[in-house]
Formats: structure tokens, sequence, C-alpha cells
């Protein structure tokens, strides 16, 4: 009786120790799943829409340009989606392929989500070739620490100048109701960026240092400075230029300039308020 009372204890011993084991493995593959629902820094899960400007009919730039825009904004963002993704950021792309998408879709897609960034990719164009340098545009207060991580490294990373963070209202920046932002990076009519466009290791470069700033955005520090620091814990928040009013005073001086043409017997050949018009018209870039 005692043998088989001992061989019984251990039975139920050995059941109860295969119980706790298993527990345990369940408990820490719950941990481990938990885990994969956060991204590589440490924040919770969000997810960043991806524009990559123009596509399609719309090239970008300006007539006669030699590199398409549409092109290298395009290679940036999905190299973008692809170093985001790795860090386990859900990525969506507003287009993915060279087609021509609305600017109203493309703030629709961004407005679908809810916990999200938005960041939409360009370069830039002019005239005058000797034009130089990163911009990066935001339009609501609270895209600005956004905007300030992504310039900070974009600017911290690349041989161009420093253009400086600038508020304007852009379409896809004024409509959308999250964090977005609009990184010009670089000039395709300057000889010297074309070239660093052209080659596929700095586009790679643009796209690791955009989404550093992805990263970063919430360690974006309070007191202004252009400071780059060694650390990423304590990113400036950037000073701005506040381009909001460029549109509304052309619209002004339009307005003035059709008040005194109409007092005029004579009319003009140009059509009132067509600069107006022009300033207006929602754009990308």
């Amino acid at each position: 009786m005692p043998t088989n009372f001992c061989r019984h204890g251990f039975a139920v011993a050995s059941l109860l120790v295969t119980l706790l084991t298993s527990a345990t493995a369940s408990a820490g593959r719950t941990a481990s799943a938990g885990r994969t629902a956060a991204t590589t820094d440490g924040s919770s899960l969000i997810t960043v829409v991806i524009d990559a400007g123009h596509g399609g009919h719309d090239r970008g730039g300006i007539p006669g340009q030699r590199i398409p825009e549409k092109e290298v904004t395009l290679d940036v963002a999905q190299r973008l989606r692809n170093v985001l993704a790795a860090s386990g950021y859900r990525v969506v792309m507003t287009r993915d392929s060279d087609v021509f998408v609305p600017l109203a879709t493309r703030v629709a897609i961004a407005n679908s989500y809810r916990n999200a960034v938005f960041v939409c990719i360009h370069f830039n164009a002019t005239k005058r070739m000797g034009a130089e340098g990163i911009e990066t545009y935001f339009y609501s207060r609270d895209s600005l620490p956004l905007a300030s991580a992504i310039h900070y490294y974009v600017v911290g990373g690349a041989p161009s100048a420093n253009r400086g963070v600038r508020r304007r209202g852009y379409y896809v920046l004024r409509k959308t109701s999250i964090p977005a932002v609009l990184v010009e990076c670089g000039f395709l009519t300057n000889p010297t960026e074309a070239a660093y466009a052209q080659t596929a290791s700095y586009r790679q470069k643009l796209a690791e240092e955009i989404a550093a700033g992805v990263r970063g955005r919430n360690s974006v520090a309070s007191a202004v400075s252009t400071t780059r620091v060694a650390t990423s814990e304590n990113i400036p928040l950037q000073p701005y230029i506040d381009q909001t009013k460029v549109a509304k005073s052309s619209h002004h001086r339009s307005k003035h300039s059709h008040k005194k043409s109409a007092r005029r017997k004579k009319s003009s050949s140009k059509p009132a308020g067509s600069e107006a018009s022009s300033a207006l018209t929602d754009r990308e870039g």
C-alpha cells in the first residue's frame, strides 16, 4: 500500500510539472507575440502611409527637365517601405507603380488610418541650375515633430545644403488629419544633386534617413536647435519658415489689380484673377 501511494504521488507531481511547463511556454509565446506587435525602436506599431510624388502622365518637375521626378520619387518610396517594414512598421503606399493618383485620393488613403503618419516624397526643380538643398514641409502643428525629425536626419546624412523646414498649405498636407510631411530631396535641375539622385546608393541613403526620422519622431526636444547631436534620443525641434500666407498675399494683390483694371475703359488681354487662380491651385510641390 505505501508503495502504490508513492507511485501515485509521483505521477501527480509529474503531471503538475508538465502543466506548469506548458503554461510557462504558452506565456512566453504570448509575450513574444506581443513584442512582434511593436516596432524595433520600442514604440507601438503605427502605419506609415508613403506617397511617391507624381506618377503616370504627371512627370513632375519643370518642362524640359531631363530626369523624370516621378521615377526617383517612386524608387525612394519603395526603398523607404522596405526599411520601415523591416523595422516592424505597417506600410501603405499611395502608389507602387507608374500610375497617376489624384491628390484627393492620396489624402483619402492617408485619412483612412488613425494611428498613422503620412510621408510624401518629392524632388525639387527650378530654371536656376544653381538652386540646391533639402526642404521639408508641414502644415499642422502636430506635424512639426515629424518634420523636424525627418529633416534633421536627411540633412545630416545628405551632402546637400539645408534649406530648412517650411510650413505651407500644400493640399496633401492641409487636408490630412494625421501628422504629414513633404520632403523635397534635392533639385533634379542641379547637375550635382541630379547625379546623386541617379545613384541607387544615394536613394537608399535617403530612404534610411527618412526612416530614421519616422522612428525618432517621438524624441524631438522642445528646445530649438540646428546642431546635429550624436544620439537619436535628443532631436532638436527645427525652426521653420511660415509660407502659409504666400498664396493669400498673391490673391490679395490680384484682387487689388482686378479692381483697378475694372475702372479702366480698356479691357486687359489677360483674364483678371488668373494669377490668384494659379497661386491657389492645389499642387504637390
